[in-house]
């Protein structure tokens, strides 16, 4: 009788990368097929996030903004997979993926009305296709794996797409929809942006798995651990999986490791649990940083152009702050008759209440 296998893969991975800190091409065959002038469209969209974040801290801080969860640090895992999909693909997103669903097609003032707690913040355009952002930490696991149902069943060339932090690969919610999508072999990607720390609690405490990417196995999908302040990386990544999942060839779990610059969200202190000499290590990985060095080695991007962009996008987050500040304050009755295209009589009496 052979000798039974049953032990699974034990060995660390190797994370993918394509761009090396300094801006080099270190793994030139797995560069993305891109054109000049959408290399110079990724880095135009990640100093323009940059920007925007560091106005709606801001803005937060001036109480214009309601509940704001800092992006800088992961522009290259949120703008590069966002970039590799189609606009017809399907954007499920938690609380920090507001630049996913805003590049996707959401108009920014509704963004910061999402932000500010109003109800037109979630009224999706149509032929916008986003979910609005899930605050339950792992839920939109679970929404992200429905849709990828129905896009099988309509025989569509379609994937969703979904997010969540190394926090939210603790919740039960994650592992029930990797192994409903490993079933069902469904055109879903679940993306977990590693950032090491879920809050407060550092990755190494969470799980005694040697990388979330290993937990791709037990669902029987495929897991790929991915360098996620190399832009280009992140690109060839989430362009392989959504080919996969188009062609029929299931789900795919791609492990971003990133890092937040800035705390957790406007009520966070990261000097309880961060170390200057570990936020001195990643500022040297500074996705913007590093493309800007690759960019300019091809004499397609300069520090000008970085001044440019940064003003434009002052300049647009105010205009979009304005409208949103202009649009007409919620009523209790205008937000049941949003709820529904024809209002129940039961509640009709409750807004004659208020009224």
């Amino acid at each position: 009788m052979s000798k039974l296998h049953y032990e699974v893969q034990t060995e660390p991975v190797t994370p993918l990368s394509i761009l090396s800190p300094d801006g080099e091409i270190v793994n030139p065959d797995l560069m993305p097929n891109l054109t000049d002038d959408q290399l110079k469209e990724v880095m135009y969209r990640m100093v323009f996030t940059r920007t925007w974040d560091e106005r709606a801290v801001n803005l937060g801080r001036q109480g214009r903004l309601g509940f704001y969860a800092p992006v800088s640090g992961q522009e290259a895992s949120m703008i590069g997979s966002e970039y590799a999909l189609n606009k017809d693909d399907f954007v499920c997103p938690g609380y920090r993926d507001m630049p996913q669903i805003v590049w996707h097609g959401l108009p920014l003032y509704q963004a910061f009305l999402y932000s500010r707690g109003h109800q037109h913040g979630g009224q999706i355009p149509e032929g916008v296709h986003v979910l609005m952002p899930q605050i339950i930490i792992g839920a939109q696991i679970l929404h992200a794996t429905g849709v990828a149902m129905a896009f099988k069943k309509r025989n569509e060339k379609r994937v969703a797409i979904t997010y969540t932090g190394d926090g939210g690969s603790s919740e039960g919610d994650f592992y029930e929809g990797m192994n409903f999508a490993g079933a069902f072999k469904l055109p879903v990607i679940y993306v977990v942006q590693n950032n090491g720390y879920a809050i407060t609690t550092p990755y190494a405490k969470q799980t005694a798995a040697l990388s979330v990417a290993h937990k791709a196995i037990a669902a029987g999908i495929k897991g790929v651990q991915v360098d996620g302040m190399d832009v280009l990386a992140v690109i060839k990544a989430v362009s392989d999986a959504a080919e996969r999942g188009r062609n029929g060839e299931g789900a795919t779990l791609i492990e971003l490791l990133t890092y937040r610059f800035r705390p957790h969200s406007m009520a966070d202190d990261t000097s309880k649990y961060r170390t200057k000499d570990e936020e001195g290590e990643w500022s040297e990985k500074d996705p913007i940083t590093r493309f800007a060095k690759y960019l300019g080695s091809k004499g397609l991007w300069t520090d000008e152009d970085t001044a440019r962009v940064k003003e434009e996008a002052k300049a647009t987050v105010n205009e979009h702050i304005k409208k949103a500040e202009a649009t007409e304050k919620m009523t209790v009755g205008g937000l049941i008759d949003s709820m529904f295209e024809t209002t129940p009589k039961h509640l009709e009496g409750q807004k004659a209440e208020f009224e």
